[in-house]
C-alpha cells in the first residue's frame, strides 16, 4: 500500500540535499515551515510526517486518523510527544551518528577560537591595526595551545567519544564526566564535581532530559576555574543562559562558546544578546550539524527510517 508522507520543515535541510524518496512514497509533500496553527491541517492525511523541529503533541495525532509513522529529520525527539505515541501505536524513528564527526569538529573550532583569539585578531585586522602596526605582527590577546589543557566532557555517547579522540590525538588530558549527582563513579569516569574543577574547557555532548535541563547553572560555575571555558554544541537548556553570562561578565570563567541557545532562533531577551560583543564569547546558529557530509548522511537516514518501518526492522526506532 502506497503512503502519503509529510516533511513540515523541509527548508531546515538546504535545498541542495536531495532527499530520495521511499519506496512506499505515493504522495510526498514538503513545506518549507509550518506553524503550529497549520500542523493538523498539513498532516492531518498523512501515514508518516517528517518533522525536524515543528511540535508534534497528541491534539495532532489525534487529528491524523491514518498516522503510522513519525520520523525525526535528527537525533533529538523533544518537540515529540512519544508517550501519546506509545499509546496510538504510532512508530517514532530518528536520525543517528549522521553528525558524528561533523559536531565534536565545530565543538574543536570553537575551543581552538577561543584559546587562539582568533575573533579580536581577525576584527584588528578588519579594523586596520595590522596595516598601522610598527612590527610585523602584534600580540595584544593571548594565544595558549590546547596540547597540555584537560578536557572535561559531559556526554560519553558517540559525538562525546569521538571528541575525546580528537581531544586525545592534540595531547589533551580528557576527562569524561560522571552523570551530575553520581555517588558511584563508573570506570573510565570522573565524578562531575571533579571534573568542573579541574577541567580547563569543558564540552558538552549530552542529550536534554529532564536531568540535565539546566545542567550548567551558577554553582557549577563558580566550581570551575576562572581560567576555564564552557563549550555547548548540544542543548541550549542544558545551560542557565543568565548565569552563564553572569560568570563571562563577571570573570568567573574565561569565556565561553555556543552553537544552541534556549529558543531558537535566538531571541533579543536572551541573556547570550549581552555577551555578542565579548570578546571571549562565541555564537554560532546552531550549524554544528550541517556539514556537507552530515547532511547528505541524514538524508539518506530518511528513507531509510521509513523504508525500515514498512518493513518491520527496527533500525533506529525510538518508540
Amino acid at each position: 500500500m502506497k503512503k502519503n508522507i509529510v516533511f513540515l520543515d523541509r527548508a531546515t535541510i538546504p535545498k541542495h540535499i536531495n532527499i530520495p524518496q521511499p519506496t512506499q512514497a505515493h504522495h510526498w509533500q514538503s513545506f518549507d515551515d509550518t506553524p503550529p496553527a497549520d500542523v493538523r491541517a498539513r498532516a492531518k492525511q498523512a501515514h508518516v510526517i517528517i518533522t525536524n523541529k515543528v511540535a508534534i503533541d497528541a491534539n495532532v495525532m489525534d487529528a491524523c486518523p491514518d498516522l503510522e509513522l513519525i520520523v525525526a529529520a535528527a537525533t533529538g525527539t523533544n518537540n515529540i510527544d512519544l508517550s501519546a505515541c506509545q499509546q496510538r501505536n504510532i512508530a517514532v524513528y530518528n536520525v543517528r551518528h549522521y553528525a558524528d564527526q561533523g559536531v565534536p569538529e565545530h565543538a574543536l573550532t570553537l575551543m581552538l577560537a577561543l584559546l587562539k583569539n582568533l575573533l579580536p585578531y581577525c576584527q584588528d585586522v578588519t579594523t586596520g591595526r595590522w596595516q598601522q602596526s610598527r612590527h610585523f605582527c602584534f600580540t595584544d590577546y593571548p594565544i595558549e595551545n590546547l596540547a597540555g589543557k584537560t578536557l572535561g566532557i559531559v556526554g560519553a555517547g558517540a559525538l562525546g567519544q569521538k571528541m575525546a579522540h580528537i581531544a586525545s590525538a592534540l595531547e589533551m588530558k580528557v576527562l569524561l564526566a560522571e552523570h551530575k549527582g553520581q555517588v558511584t563513579i563508573r570506570p573510565g569516569r570522573t565524578a562531575f564535581g571533579n571534573v568542573l574543577k579541574q577541567a580547563d574547557i569543558i564540552s558538552l555532548h549530552c542529550p536534554l532530559t529532564p536531568t540535565t535541563q539546566g545542567l550548567m547553572s551558577e554553582p557549577e560555575f563558580a566550581q570551575m576555574k576562572p581560567s576555564a571555558y564552557l563549550i555547548n554544541t548540544a542543548r541550549g537548556p542544558l545551560v542557565d543562559e543568565q548565569s552563564l553570562a553572569n560568570a563571562v561578565l563577571n570573570g568567573q570563567i574565561a569565556g565561553a562558546a555556543s552553537d544552541v541557545a534556549s529558543v531558537e532562533p535566538l531571541q533579543a531577551s536572551n541573556p547570550l544578546v549581552t555577551l555578542l560583543a565579548h570578546p571571549n564569547f562565541i555564537l554560532t546558529p546552531h550549524i554544528a550539524w550541517a556539514s556537507e557530509q552530515s547532511l547528505h548522511a541524514l538524508s539518506q537516514q530518511l528513507r531509510k527510517n521509513i523504508d525500515d518501518f514498512y518493513q518491520g526492522h527496527q533500525g533506529n526506532r525510538v518508540v
